[in-house]
């Protein structure tokens, strides 16, 4: 039974990655009161504005009724305004606030003190990251 051997299992290295990458930016996102999920829907964001959720959702390779909670959370915080699209009521459209604006300065130098910690060649990390992509398309 090697195929069901957790050392065997191609997905429990990504489970195991994911988590502790996660945890690495704990201390950070708590910074700013943030959590992982919300971050990176601020990232979808601060690259552009002004989105509808769906578009939101497809970046993060998530479901609307995943991401609407986050959204509503994030609104609550005053981080993000919900409207609906003048140009078609079906869609809402998600702008950053003055605030969330704000967060993204105080959230820039992140991705390098994350990797402040990590002893890795940074060209790995790229082609890594690169082969990871292929296997994201190759799965959806």
């Amino acid at each position: 039974m090697e195929e069901l051997k957790l050392e065997n299992q191609l997905c429990f290295p990504f489970y195991s990655i994911s988590r502790l990458i996660i945890r690495k930016y704990k201390p950070f996102l708590d910074e700013l009161d943030i959590t992982y999920p919300q971050y990176l829907v601020l990232l979808v964001l601060w690259e552009n504005d002004h989105q509808p959720v769906n578009d939101i959702a497809k970046n993060l390779h998530l479901q609307t009724n995943t991401v609407t909670p986050l959204l509503q959370r994030l609104e609550k915080m005053k981080i993000v305004n919900r409207n609906k699209s003048q140009k078609d009521e079906r869609k809402v459209i998600v702008s950053l606030t003055p605030s969330g604006n704000e967060m993204k300065e105080k959230a820039k130098n992140i991705p390098k003190k994350l990797m402040d910690g990590v002893n890795i060649n940074l060209q790995d990390l790229i082609e890594l990251k690169n082969q990871l992509n292929i296997m994201i398309e190759a799965l959806k």
